[in-house]
């Protein structure tokens, strides 16, 4: 792993406390990075952290609500303070489970409201406040987030899509404007992955369109890893604006 060159990189990874958030969280930790773990959840992130320290790992889980520029200005201060400047961010935090589907008219503006602000609001907040760390180290990594429910338009997820596709146009748009102080900005696209969360949203999640993919079957959070590594990485520095489709071969068939 350290051929990325991420030994001794600081990561903050939003959404960290469990699913996708903690598994990347793990595998930066893994590759030689020292991790922020951070969410809503206080103690699922510093579970996060804990796990990645007992493994050897350097790590601190923090709270932080990415809604609320205050809360998001005091994750940036405490990265700052435990990694002495922030080199990676993973824009992963969003609302997923308990959020009903149904027609786009029946959805209630209360919902959407909290949708809009943490999937796509929280993503801008985030980049706002840590991307000055990233200019003052003349560098760094910014990983968004999207879901390939953006490509197949998902009926009847109307607010999650489209906040979803709004992280796809931020990504490209972040990525013109942070072109100069070579930040690289990219997002990354999941497609169905069996977490905590998604079993708790849909019925017989594990068999949930395996035989819509090209490699018949269910995605776990670490087949998403290898793509934010990759972004993250050396390997990554030319590469900008793209969205990277994780989904097994499922959007093309």
């Amino acid at each position: 792993m350290t051929s990325l060159g991420l030994d001794d990189k600081t990561v903050v990874v939003t959404g960290a406390a469990g699913g996708l958030g903690r598994a990347f969280a793990e595998a930066f930790a893994a590759a030689g990075a020292r991790v922020v773990a951070a969410d809503v959840n206080e103690a699922g992130a510093a579970e996060t952290a804990a796990r990645i320290r007992a493994g050897g790992g350097s790590a601190l889980g923090t709270a932080v609500d990415v809604t609320r520029q205050d809360s998001v200005t005091a994750l940036a201060e405490a990265a700052d303070a435990f990694g002495g400047g922030v080199d990676v961010l993973v824009n992963n935090a969003a609302i997923y489970a308990g959020l009903s589907r149904q027609p786009f008219d029946a959805i209630d503006e209360g919902e959407w409201d909290r949708v809009i602000a943490v999937n796509l609001k929280g993503v801008w907040l985030c980049t706002k406040c840590l991307a000055p760390s990233m200019r003052a180290r003349g560098q760094g990594a910014i990983i968004n987030v999207s879901s390939a429910t953006v490509m197949s338009g998902s009926p009847q997820w109307l607010h999650y899509v489209t906040s979803k596709g709004g992280v796809i146009a931020m990504t490209r748009a972040l990525a013109r404007e942070l072109g100069d102080d070579r930040i690289t900005v990219n997002a990354i696209a999941p497609g169905f992955t069996l977490t905590e969360a998604s079993r708790g949203l849909i019925e017989d999640a594990a068999s949930y369109g395996v035989t819509r993919g090209a490699l018949k079957r269910a995605a776990l959070s670490e087949d998403m890893v290898g793509a934010a590594l990759f972004f993250a990485s050396n390997h990554a520095a030319f590469i900008t604006g793209q969205t990277l489709v994780v989904d097994g071969g499922r959007q093309f068939l």
